[in-house]
């Protein structure tokens, strides 16, 4: 019985911690592309937050893949000041969960 509790503890552990495995090479090259690091950088707020606001923003989000992946999609404004994001309806949906998870873990370049 004690094993089942220490797996189910286990478990329960891996999702507090939000750790996303991506290719940090093709989601900077996809920001790139999609002209993203125009207005974000990693690090510093330019025209619009850094992604390390926006992770931090969401951390310990369950849905934060899915809320960051359709804000990316439609665009907005409001939620990090008055400038408005334009929407990326062109991409995929696995580009943006790429970019959406990429973000979410700070935008590392590795």
């Amino acid at each position: 019985m004690k094993i089942f509790a220490v797996a189910g503890l286990a478990l329960a552990g891996l999702g507090a911690g939000q750790a996303y495995a991506v290719d940090a090479a093709a989601a900077k090259a996809l920001a790139s592309k999609s002209a993203c690091l125009a207005c974000h950088a990693a690090d510093k707020k330019l025209v619009g937050p850094s992604y390390q606001d926006v992770a931090a923003k969401h951390k310990g989000e369950a849905d934060a893949v899915t809320k960051l992946t359709a804000s990316i999609k439609a665009g907005g404004s409001g939620k990090y000041g008055p400038v408005p994001m334009p929407p990326q309806p062109n991409l995929k949906d696995d580009e943006l969960k790429l970019l959406a998870e990429w973000i979410l873990a700070g935008a590392p370049d590795k």
